[in-house]
């Protein structure tokens, strides 16, 4: 079995839902749409009080090459633009929509035929991609046009669809890849047609033998789709590990991941694609795994963007009187939030209940300089270094030893036998070297 070469760790998998099939949670009676759920610049509201909507009405275009138009996920009115905070507690521009009946637009095709012959040309194809408002939905929420359009000196040669899941908890993309295992290979036609490739590699964890067999069944006469089975190691879901794993190529510091020649989208992308361009539907609702050990009925869930997480907790049986955090995502790269009226949105992979005995950190300890965290890094770093750097203020040897490449999985601090929060060091001070590493380039302009 193939797998990255550099660090990587194996957390208890804890997949409590490998084989509870999607379910489709109930309309909420309010949804609330944030204009940030992608990376770059929040999308330009177009709609105002008062108004109403039907399931796929614009609500807010893309402002800018890096950003995405949002749609909407209900019908219903409009009853105010104002702020909503976030999971991390940030308020951040919202439309809240009451939710009037189910009337989609009639440009929809709500049908399940499954559609097989796209007639676009790649134009056409990334054009549709982007009107539908398609992100990367395994987490990052990367507008999935802009990296279908790379630098004009950077040709792909093969597509790599990111199926391995390698978070703990997490299960929601194996659930649609066993629901619509023909959907997605017709998505991936679609995206090898767009940045034209004639080879696909499909990575998948070994942990996953049905997804694996299943995949493998469609794809058996095909010379130009691949199933990959990958060894069960964090973080082979991450876009430059997955590349090294896959086609034995490493992703160099500062360079973008297609300088390899491969580009790659998350297997619930490959899913959204093929309901954009096929069925002109955009992504309007996504599958939450919502998880936990004292949850009643965790699953995975199919929800409607905009749904507060309270909401699809109580499908899953309600709060757990041991809660002691909520995690949006997983264990290791999710973040916990206060406010359980977060809505959901394209980039909500999952919600993890976690009791109050395992929801406290230890107390840290002295670093005794074990390098485990060295050995742990995926990305090569020295994370004992970089957290006291950022510690003591030290940002030079932090922008130095390379902070900016810290992908921010959480390895360094799960191996750490002293406990130290390196992690949360490493992450404010990429950003604080980040931010000046930007300020210099706009000085030098």
């Amino acid at each position: 079995m193939k797998t990255f070469r550099i660090g990587g760790v194996h957390p208890r998998e804890n997949k409590i839902t490998a084989t509870q099939p999607i379910t489709v949670a109930p309309l909420p009676q309010q949804v609330v749409i944030q204009l940030a759920q992608h990376i770059g610049a929040p999308a330009q509201c177009v709609v105002a009080k008062g108004d109403t909507v039907k399931v796929g009405t614009l609500l807010a275009k893309a402002n800018g090459f890096v950003s995405a138009n949002i749609h909407s996920p209900v019908s219903g009115t409009v009853t105010k633009i104002e702020t909503v905070a976030d999971g991390s507690g940030y308020q951040k521009p919202a439309i809240y929509i009451n939710v009037e009946g189910d009337e989609w637009e009639d440009c929809i095709d709500r049908s399940e035929t499954l559609i097989k012959e796209c007639n676009l040309d790649a134009q056409a194809i990334i054009d549709k991609i982007d009107q539908m408002g398609i992100v990367g939905i395994g987490g990052a929420t990367f507008p999935t046009k802009v990296k279908l359009m790379p630098p004009p000196n950077m040709k792909p040669e093969v597509l790599i669809i990111n199926a391995v899941e390698c978070e703990p908890y997490l299960t929601n993309d194996h659930a649609l890849m066993l629901a619509k295992a023909d959907e997605i290979i017709v998505g991936i036609e679609i995206l090898m047609k767009a940045i034209n490739v004639n080879h696909t590699y499909i990575g998948i964890e070994a942990n996953k033998p049905d997804a694996i067999e299943l995949f493998k069944q469609k794809t058996q006469t095909r010379k130009d789709i691949e199933v990959v089975r990958l060894q069960c190691r964090y973080p082979q879901g991450g876009e430059k590990q997955l590349i090294d794993a896959v086609i034995g190529r490493q992703v160099a510091s500062g360079a973008l991941p297609v300088s390899t020649g491969a580009i790659v989208q998350n297997v619930a992308t490959a899913y959204a694609v093929y309901e954009a361009v096929q069925k002109n539907k955009p992504l309007i609702e996504r599958v939450v795994t919502v998880t936990g050990k004292s949850l009643s009925r965790p699953g995975n869930y199919l929800a409607r963007m905009g749904m507060p997480i309270s909401q699809l907790i109580e499908v899953a049986g309600g709060m757990p009187e041991d809660t002691g955090k909520i995690v949006l995502g997983g264990p290791m790269m999710g973040r916990a939030t206060a406010n359980v009226d977060t809505p959901t949105g394209k980039g909500t992979s999952g919600i993890l209940v976690i009791p109050d005995s395992e929801a406290h950190r230890h107390e840290p300890t002295p670093c005794i300089r074990c390098a485990k965290c060295v050995a742990a890094c995926p990305m090569g770093l020295e994370p004992y270094l970089l957290s006291k750097a950022v510690a003591i203020g030290n940002l030079e040897i932090a922008e130095e030893r390379n902070i900016y490449d810290c992908i921010e999985c959480g390895c360094c601090s799960f191996s750490c036998p002293a406990h130290r929060p390196l992690l949360d060091y490493i992450r404010q001070g990429k950003g604080k070297v980040m931010a000046i590493m930007r300020a210099r380039a706009t000085e030098k302009k």
